[in-house]
C-alpha cells in the first residue's frame, strides 16, 4: 500500500508543481514531502522530477508514471465505490478551470448545488483569463467557448450559445443602425482583449461570404463585465456571448444589430482528457453541468 500512497503523493505534487502548495494541501512541512519524493525517486531508481527554486517540471519518466499512475488511482477509486454500492454517490477531489466571467456567474452556482447535492465530493474552481492547459496544470475539467481546441481531450457539449453584436437603443437612435459588418468602422465599437485573439478585429459571415473588420473606438478592457457595462450605458457597439446578454436583449436594454451575419462558434463545452473519461465523479459533475446550464 506504501506504493498507492506515495502515487498519490506524487500526483498532488505534479498537479501543484509547487511543493508547498502540495504540503498545505496535506498539512505538512515542504522538507517532509521533498523526503518523500526523494525516497520514492530512490526506489524506484529514476529521476521523476526536476527541481529549481521556483517551479518543479516533471522528467519523461515523471510524466510516464503520472499520466499511468492518474489511470490507477481513478481505477482504485471506482473498485471501491463499486465494492461499496456507492456508484450514485460520486466523492473525491476534481479540479475545474473556467473563464472568470462565466465561472462566476454559472459554474460557481452550478458547484455550489453539486456540492450540497453530494456532500462527499470536494471541488477546486480556478477561475483565469484564458485557458489553462490540463495536463500541464493538472485541471480534470476544463470549461471552453468555440470550437474545441485539442483533438486530444474529450468534449460534451454544455449549451449552445452565439456571439452577438448589440448596442443600446440610446446608441442607435443618436448613431444609426449598421446595416453591414464594414459600417462599423463608421461606429465607437467596444473592444475586448482577451485570448490572443487579433485585437479589435471581427469576423462575420453570411452563407459563403466572410467579412473581417477592423473595429475602434474610444474605450476597451480585458474585462467582460466592463465591457458590457459601457454598452449599456450607450458607449458603443460590443460583441457580446448570448448567455450573457439574453436578459437583457429580452427587456430591450440592448438591441442585435448585423442579424443576418453570424460571428465564430462560441458554444460552451466541457472537455477533460481521455483518462478520466470513465470517472464516477466527474462523469456525475458533468451531467449536473448539463442539466443546470440547460
Amino acid at each position: 500500500m506504501d506504493g498507492f500512497s506515495d502515487l498519490n503523493l506524487f500526483a498532488l505534487v505534479a498537479r501543484h508543481r509547487n511543493l508547498a502548495a502540495a504540503a498545505r494541501e496535506l498539512g505538512v512541512t515542504p522538507p517532509a514531502v521533498s523526503k518523500r519524493l526523494a525516497q520514492l525517486e530512490k526506489r524506484l531508481g529514476v529521476r521523476l522530477m526536476n527541481r529549481t527554486t521556483r517551479r518543479l517540471s516533471l522528467t519523461p519518466e515523471g510524466e510516464l508514471y503520472l499520466a499511468n499512475g492518474s489511470r490507477i488511482l481513478d481505477e482504485l477509486q471506482e473498485l471501491e465505490q463499486l465494492v461499496t454500492r456507492s456508484r450514485a454517490e460520486p466523492a473525491g477531489l476534481l479540479r475545474v478551470n473556467a473563464s472568470f466571467g462565466f465561472g462566476r456567474a454559472r459554474i460557481a452556482p452550478a458547484i455550489s448545488d453539486f456540492v450540497a447535492r453530494f456532500p462527499m465530493m470536494k471541488i477546486q474552481l480556478h477561475l483565469t483569463d484564458r485557458p489553462m492547459s490540463l495536463q500541464e496544470e493538472g485541471f480534470d475539467l476544463g470549461i471552453r467557448f468555440g470550437e474545441v481546441p485539442d483533438a486530444r481531450v474529450n468534449a460534451r457539449l454544455l449549451m449552445k450559445n452565439r456571439r452577438i453584436v448589440c448596442a443600446s437603443p440610446e446608441y442607435v437612435k443618436r448613431h444609426g443602425t449598421p446595416l453591414l459588418p464594414h459600417d462599423l468602422t463608421r461606429h465607437a465599437c467596444i473592444v475586448l482583449r482577451e485570448n490572443e485573439s487579433a485585437y479589435g478585429t471581427w469576423h462575420f459571415s453570411r452563407g459563403k461570404r466572410v467579412e473581417t473588420v477592423k473595429v475602434d473606438g474610444p474605450l476597451a478592457s480585458n474585462d467582460g463585465s466592463a465591457v458590457l457595462h459601457w454598452a449599456l450605458e450607450g458607449r458603443g457597439v460590443v460583441v457580446r456571448s448570448e448567455w450573457e446578454i439574453g436578459e437583457y436583449l429580452e427587456r430591450g436594454a440592448l438591441v442585435p444589430l448585423l442579424v443576418d451575419w453570424a460571428l465564430p462558434a462560441a458554444d460552451i463545452h466541457a472537455i477533460y482528457l481521455e483518462r478520466n473519461q470513465l470517472s464516477v465523479k466527474l462523469r456525475t459533475f458533468v451531467d449536473f453541468l448539463g442539466e443546470y446550464l440547460r
